[in-house]
């Protein structure tokens, strides 16, 4: 099956899922991460035809994260599976920035050694879809993702009816897709959107964080402010 490109996925999909790309002024320090440190960790488009061979290191799987935040879940995981490739994926400047001033000390930002088992991918997550072939991910993450609450808004949802066939084709069955929102409004979201499809089937749903999900700031925010998260395994036919 041939790629897709973001514009075919579906009629009434904007151009992008994401809002604002930046939040603070930049500093000194993170306009040097971005224009040092990003482009030596960043995945070109024309490797993810072949991703596993994108890595400085033999890998036995690719997973993807969508929307990595401030990148805590991302490096534990990369730390965790030396053997496994992540591919990250965020836009939002400030958050790629809390990641790279994680890998690299100041006045590190051109040399110093980065994990070889993790690339960045700094765009919409779903041209980065419509690249990768088919059946190339073992495992897809979306954790804690911006819940668009309003009706109006829902076309922007990462969970989207519209999108499924796209998640579905790069993952190869027996993947797992792993879900997290403290939103009541997208964790109903959610139970509604996948059960109305035949391409996964539900695994696992809980109230609190299973074993093996490494925390986030976001997570930390809600517990702290009263929400409950919720948490997905979804299982690739």
């Amino acid at each position: 099956m041939p790629p897709v490109h973001p514009r075919q996925i579906a009629d009434g999909i904007p151009d992008r899922l994401y809002g604002r790309r930046r939040g603070h002024p930049l500093r000194p320090r993170q306009h040097r991460l971005l224009d040092l440190t990003l482009p030596r960790l960043r995945l070109p488009p024309e490797a993810a035809a072949d991703p596993r061979a994108a890595f400085a290191v033999p890998v036995g799987a690719v997973w993807l994260e969508v929307g990595f935040g401030a990148g805590e879940h991302a490096l534990a995981q990369v730390a965790a599976h030396p053997r496994v490739g992540l591919i990250a994926s965020e836009v939002f400047e400030n958050g790629l920035c809390s990641l790279l001033s994680r890998l690299v000390p100041e006045g590190g930002e051109a040399t110093a050694p980065l994990p070889p088992n993790l690339r960045l991918w700094p765009e919409d997550a779903r041209r980065l879809l419509a690249l990768l072939p088919e059946g190339a991910l073992d495992r897809l993450f979306l954790l804690f993702p911006d819940p668009w609450p309003k009706a109006r808004h829902a076309k922007r949802r990462f969970v989207h009816p519209a999108l499924l066939p796209a998640v579905a084709r790069v993952l190869r069955p027996g993947a797992d897709w792993r879900i997290a929102t403290d939103d009541p409004t997208y964790q109903a979201w959610v139970e509604e959107v996948l059960a109305g499809t035949d391409r996964f089937e539900r695994v696992l749903v809980a109230d609190a964080r299973p074993a093996g999900w490494p925390p986030t700031r976001y997570e930390a925010k809600a517990l702290g402010e009263g929400r409950r998260p919720r948490y997905w395994v979804f299982r690739r036919r």
